[in-house]
């Protein structure tokens, strides 16, 4: 009698439930033949905007189960919680999951498994090394053998539910990450659960690019992410050094919505300096990781957040990047997914703008000005939810418009304003833009008139 109250693995105990399996389709591959001809990102932006705001409503983020993300409509809650003791286990990822549940009925049964069965179903077939299964043994020892009852007590609810949580099967989870070749296991989440309907729709434009980008792709990172923002479009990138940081910059003095998608746990900060902007990232936007707290960082989780990235975007900027840049990854899934792609043109002879360039010869839309994104995207999702914005820094402050009748001139002249920087001449302002001295001259006119910058000897000009 001894031996069921305190079951072993490998035994099955009376007090588990033999609930149903928790069963998932099989994934759709969301990518089409490189070969296939591309969607062209100007005639396409619009649609996909069109197409998300069509679709039903989401769930209200007051179903997102107090900060942890609503169960999926049927899903019993301890089959959640079995996915969430699962999803913590060292080496257990979508595929190893996905082995457990067709071995086993229940992600239950395979929990108190023997070893010889786990190491039949997951060390041989997807090559987990003895190392690392040994890891897993261990864990499910310091778990014991039990850690949840039929129904689970309060206890055990408090421990594996977690607090900014969603898993696999929640409601919450975007239907477009569900349909990846390979879904994350769990998303960890800080910040404003009120962004969450508008990821599900894809109501969302990444901004990408390298971590050192010239000063002209910085400005116009910057001056992006402020026009999306003023748009009303939540901004998603990497909270990465360069592009990433300027763009979610922009965003945050525009008051606007940023999602950073984390290559790190959440409470780690990478760079070290980016403290204050994650900090702000978390308090007016929203913070995403799938790596839980406390987990090691290894340099490949920076490039497997790009998926995530694409997949909550209906649109992608590729501001600056070189040649072999993580960035042109998200380009390239992008492109695959037909999600229209957007880059900035950059100087031909900088190594820095290489990789993007190469680009807009493959076909991407050349974004010129943010007015032109912000064009064929239309008005955003949050558009009617105006907040308060952060004060300006920097050189964003000096475009701060000094009457409210030069926004819509700083807005239509942002790319001009971003090449100009703290100061430019003509012939730097043509060679950035592509543009010719006349047109550009005219444009700089009607910007000294209203006051934004100001004319200097030799064809120069600055801020005021």
């Amino acid at each position: 009698m001894g031996d069921l109250l305190t079951p072993s693995f490998g035994q099955r105990s009376p007090q588990l439930s033999q609930s149903a399996p928790l069963r998932h389709s099989p994934q759709l591959s969301r990518g089409v033949a490189a070969d296939q001809r591309p969607i062209h990102a100007a005639g396409h932006a619009a649609g996909r905007a069109a197409e998300t705001t069509a679709r039903p409503a989401a769930r209200p983020a007051a179903l997102i189960a107090s900060e942890a993300g609503g169960q999926r409509a049927g899903m019993p809650e301890n089959e959640r919680l079995w996915w969430r003791i699962w999803s913590l286990a060292p080496g257990i990822g979508w595929q190893r999951l996905q082995c457990l549940l067709a071995s086993f009925d229940t992600l239950q049964d395979a929990w108190g498994a023997s070893n010889h069965d786990l190491e039949t179903t997951l060390a041989r077939p997807t090559r987990m090394g003895q190392r690392r299964f040994e890891q897993l043994l261990h864990y499910r020892e310091r778990v014991g053998p039990e850690p949840l009852y039929e129904p689970a007590s309060a206890e055990q609810r408090r421990r594996w539910r977690g607090q900014g949580l969603l898993l696999s099967g929640d409601a919450a989870v975007p239907d477009s990450l569900a349909e990846l070749d390979r879904p994350p296991v769990a998303l960890y989440w800080r910040g404003r659960g009120s962004l969450w309907p508008c990821l599900r729709k894809r109501q969302a434009v990444a901004v990408v690019g390298t971590r050192r980008p010239s000063r002209h792709g910085e400005a116009m990172a910057r001056a992006i992410g402020r026009a999306l923002a003023e748009a009303g479009w939540p901004v998603v990138s990497g909270l990465a050094e360069g592009i990433d940081a300027a763009a979610h910059r922009g965003c945050l003095e525009a008051g606007g919505r940023p999602v950073a998608i984390l290559g790190t746990p959440l409470e780690r900060v990478y760079p070290r300096h980016h403290h204050d902007l994650q900090a702000q990232v978390a308090r007016q936007g929203l913070l995403v990781s799938e790596l839980p707290s406390g987990a090691p960082v290894r340099a490949g989780h920076f490039a497997e957040r790009n998926r995530l990235q694409v997949a909550l975007s209906c649109a992608v900027v590729l501001v600056e990047c070189p040649s072999g840049s993580g960035a042109l990854h998200s380009a390239q899934l992008a492109w695959q997914e037909e999600t229209p792609l957007w880059v900035v043109p950059g100087d031909a002879s900088r190594v820095s703008a290489a990789g993007s360039n190469r680009w807009l010869g493959q076909g991407a839309t050349p974004l010129l000005e943010p007015a032109d994104l912000i064009e064929q995207l239309g008005p955003g999702p949050l558009l009617r939810q105006p907040v308060r914005p952060a004060p300006p820094t920097g050189s964003a402050a000096a475009f701060r418009p000094r009457a409210t009748a030069a926004e819509p001139l700083l807005q239509r002249e942002a790319a001009l304003l971003a090449a100009l920087g703290s100061g430019a001449c003509l012939d730097d302002l043509c060679r950035r833009l592509c543009l010719e001295p006349g047109r550009i001259s005219e444009r700089l006119l009607q910007l000294e008139v209203a006051g934004v910058v100001r004319s200097e000897p030799g064809l120069w000009w600055r801020p005021c």
